[in-house]
């Protein structure tokens, strides 16, 4: 089993609440592997909802969603014995952060361009999440070879084809893409048919310049995935006083530099990031 440590600097240190949180709720769950979450909730055209919980809430509610006298418990991954994860993800964008400042005023036409690292494994993907024509969320994944540079020519060309799929020949695809932020955090991931709930905790952000910041060590980022309606994890998540909010990691951006402008995530970054928007 993976050892618990926090994100930061790959340095061993104190285990979060949070980080415990998963690890309790993902050894308490019947596992199902990878190959059984593929077939059962592999949601690359799916809804996202976001929420941020507290750990002991969090804890309570994942308890609830995998008691196995439940008629479908949620079940946690399980890959070559491990149950929650490590993940790296760097985010590319354009000079002007275009990609940030499309999804900061809602624009239809948006897109997040990606490689995600899977610390444990080593596999990497190149990743574009775009949106649908009903508000739900597309993700395009290709896999990167062990050397291969994320922007390779490969992914330049899948890129491309991805957005004009999505958008049409008019849509402008990105060219002079360069990284823009790095997140790592722990997952855990909990999985019933079309259903699939993922729970991060201990996140790092990095940007360009090397400037870091971490999330609040007792927070979890609890984001249900399903093909529409709520679903039972939602109303629990409702029931205990919390709603969806307008999350994504990519407005990490906005503590990392204070001048970006960030409207609609304020409150979640000082939720996020209480230090460090406190003190800006």
């Amino acid at each position: 089993m993976t050892p618990l440590t926090t994100a930061s600097s790959g340095s061993r240190s104190r285990v979060a609440p949070a980080e415990r949180a998963l690890a309790r709720a993902a050894l308490a769950a019947h596992p199902i592997s990878l190959d059984a979450v593929m077939a059962r909730a592999e949601l690359l055209d799916r809804y996202d909802r976001c929420y941020l919980v507290p750990a002991s809430v969090f804890q309570d509610i994942a308890a609830q969603l995998t008691d196995p006298h439940r008629d479908e418990p949620f079940r946690a991954l399980s890959i070559g014995g491990r149950r929650w994860f490590r993940y790296r993800s760097v985010y590319y964008d354009t000079p002007g952060l275009r990609a940030y400042h499309d999804h900061r005023q809602g624009r239809r036409r948006r897109c997040k361009i990606r490689e995600r690292l899977y610390q444990d494994t080593g596999e990497r993907q190149f990743e574009v999440k775009v949106k649908g024509g009903r508000g739900q969320t597309l993700k395009y994944r290709r896999r990167l070879a062990d050397r291969a540079h994320a922007l390779e020519d490969a992914s330049r060309t899948f890129l491309e084809d991805t957005l004009t799929s999505a958008y049409g020949p008019d849509f402008e695809v990105p060219r002079e893409l360069t990284p823009s932020l790095v997140t790592e955090y722990t997952r855990a991931t909990f999985v019933a048919d079309g259903r699939r709930i993922t729970a991060d905790a201990a996140m790092v952000c990095r940007d360009a310049a090397g400037n870091e910041v971490h999330a609040a060590r007792d927070m979890v980022l609890v984001e249900t995935k399903s093909h529409g309606h709520l679903t039972e994890a939602d109303l629990l998540l409702h029931e205990h006083g919390y709603r969806a909010t307008e999350f994504t990691k990519y407005a990490s951006l906005a503590a990392l530099d204070p001048s970006l402008p960030a409207n609609r995530w304020n409150r979640c970054l000082e939720e996020t990031f209480p230090a460090v928007r406190a003190a800006a």
